[in-house]
């Protein structure tokens, strides 16, 4: 299995747990002690892919334009996912976090304008990787517990966002799962940019 399809197996079983976790159902089915025990392994398996996703982009920290951003949305998700687990009192950095690595990730990608361009293998992906960096971001904020008196902002808000977030990621790890290939990564990113150009070549020549 290569490091990108681990790197999915991490985020797809660690947003499996997130996706299930909040539900009211689950938690009855399977205890509250249960319900806790898959959000605290879903929480080091989606940490343990960060990792694995930051040592992907490493080699490529210096490269001008996706590759520089690949660094920074890995390491600033990473950060995030520690922030999110170690406490909810963080909120707001964990927000940050979040919504910072999904911003630098979609800037960085094959766009035409504000929306994504389609066609090329995987073209959905920065937009949906945004889109759960935004619904985790809100869970953390709704799932916020206010100091003085214990209670939770929004408890429903903080579920459903938890929810949705863990929906988008899965959807992406799942996408690599299967093709083994993602944008993350600098060399298959590489290897796809140097496709479009033969492809691209290859129409002028036709």
């Amino acid at each position: 299995m290569s490091r990108e399809r681990r790197m999915a197996l991490l985020f797809a079983t660690g947003s499996a747990c997130f996706l299930v976790g909040p539900f009211p159902g689950f938690a009855s089915l399977v205890g509250d002690t249960a319900d806790s025990w898959t959000f605290f392994v879903g929480s080091i398996l989606f940490t343990a892919g960060g990792a694995l996703q930051t040592s992907l982009a490493f080699s490529a920290r210096h490269s001008p334009g996706a590759g520089r951003a690949g660094w920074w949305a890995a390491t600033i998700q990473s950060a995030g996912t520690l922030f999110f687990n170690a406490t909810t009192y963080r909120a707001l950095e964990t927000s940050l976090c979040f919504l910072l690595s999904g911003a630098i990730a979609y800037r960085a990608s094959v766009r035409h304008g504000w929306l994504p361009a389609r066609g090329r293998p995987g073209w959905w992906e920065p937009s949906i990787n945004l889109l759960g960096c935004v619904f985790f971001g809100i869970s953390a904020v709704a799932g916020h517990v206010v100091p003085a008196t214990g209670s939770i902002l929004d408890l429903a808000a903080a579920n459903w966002n938890t929810a949705l977030g863990a929906a988008c990621f899965l959807a992406c790890a799942v996408a690599t799962l299967l093709t083994g290939r993602t944008l993350k990564s600098p060399r298959l990113r590489r290897l796809d940019e140097l496709e479009h150009a033969v492809e691209h070549r290859v129409e002028r020549i036709v």
